[in-house]
């Protein structure tokens, strides 16, 4: 899995929102973040030599796609942050987040039935 920065990550998720993509259109999407456009080209460049993203040409036109899921990037940022922080730190992290954020009654009940299910095999 390549390591993706925060800058990275932005350009990432327009890919998964939707892909195949051109850089023009990322620019369009990111329109309003403040970046140059000849800054979110590099950060295309920079996932594509991370193997992060991959191109097909359509005529003089390179239309960019995922190579990696978010999911998959989700759980190895996840793996770092708690080889970072420690195994102890997993519950204090968790209340926090849980207190912090506004959740869905959907992501309410997902998230008890990932416990129920985590309670259930241990």
């Amino acid at each position: 899995m390549p390591k993706i920065t925060e800058a990275e990550w932005a350009v990432m998720k327009v890919f998964w929102q939707k892909s195949p993509r051109t850089a023009n259109e990322v620019i369009d999407a990111l329109d309003g973040s403040g970046w140059n456009p000849k800054t979110i080209r590099t950060l295309i460049i920079r996932l594509q030599k991370k193997n992060a993203l991959d191109f097909e040409k359509d005529g003089r036109q390179h239309r960019y796609y995922p190579l990696v899921q978010e999911h998959e990037c989700v759980r190895q940022e996840t793996q770092s942050l708690l080889s970072r922080a420690g195994t102890t730190a997993l519950k204090p992290m968790l209340a926090a987040f849980l207190q912090e954020q506004t959740l869905s009654d959907k992501e309410i009940e997902e998230l008890k039935q990932i416990l129920n299910t985590k309670k259930n095999n241990q």
